[in-house]
């Protein structure tokens, strides 16, 4: 896997991806489908991983890319029915889908904008880029609460298990991807040093752990 490639858009079928792989080559960008299977590029926090298909590509491509289905949104909402569900959505609503625009796809965002303005509210580019700023800054803090695993981190670490190796190489070293394609890490600066300790912890008792496992069968 290219690894100058990021994360640009995930989906639950390959179908869905390839249509959007396919639409992105038409118009010049490059992309490769993979699957979801994590190295370090999750988190401690809970989040159940689903199967899914991930369409990556070039991150300085992600504006582009993202003009490309925009445009093929605003094409698209000329045929929808008034019966979609988004004429239902309060204001409130609508504003939520251009705050976390990175979970809704870009027909629904785009739409979302269409309805409000008819409604006389107020969207224009520059509400647009600074929602998304906020919503870059918001995604790239540190994922907090991760004393329970430090603690466990060092736990095995020290006990020889092979378990404190994985989980400190996990938070010294995971990273999560930014809607932009930008990566960064998932800890903070402090659980990534804790992280590191543990790593080397283990990297130096684990083996001895084993050495005697193995001497004292004989």
């Amino acid at each position: 896997m290219n690894e100058n490639y990021a994360i640009f858009r995930k989906f639950s079928t390959l179908e869905q991806a390839t249509e959007l792989k396919e639409l992105l080559s038409n118009e010049g960008i490059e992309s490769e489908l993979a699957d979801n299977v994590p190295s370090v590029d999750i988190t401690f926090s809970g989040n159940t991983l689903q199967n899914q298909i991930e369409v990556r590509i070039k991150q300085n491509d992600f504006k582009k890319a993202e003009q490309i289905l925009e445009k093929n949104a605003e094409n698209l909402i000329n045929e929808i029915h008034k019966d979609y569900y988004l004429f239902e959505f309060t204001d409130d609503e609508l504003y939520e889908i251009l705050i976390k625009s990175d979970e809704w796809n870009s027909f629904d965002y785009t739409l979302a904008q269409k309805i409000l303005k008819e409604r006389g509210k107020s969207v224009d580019d520059t509400l647009l880029n600074t929602l998304k700023k906020e919503r870059l800054e918001d995604l790239a803090r540190p994922e907090e609460n991760q004393e329970a695993w430090i603690i466990i981190g060092y736990v095995f670490a020290f006990i020889g298990g092979l378990l404190g190796l994985i989980i400190g190489y996990f938070l010294w070293t995971s990273t999560k991807t930014l809607p932009n394609g930008q990566k960064v890490y998932s800890y903070s600066s402090k659980d990534r040093k804790h992280g590191k300790y543990i790593f080397y912890i283990g990297l130096i008792i684990a083996p001895t752990a084993l050495l005697l496992r193995f001497a004292s069968q004989f």
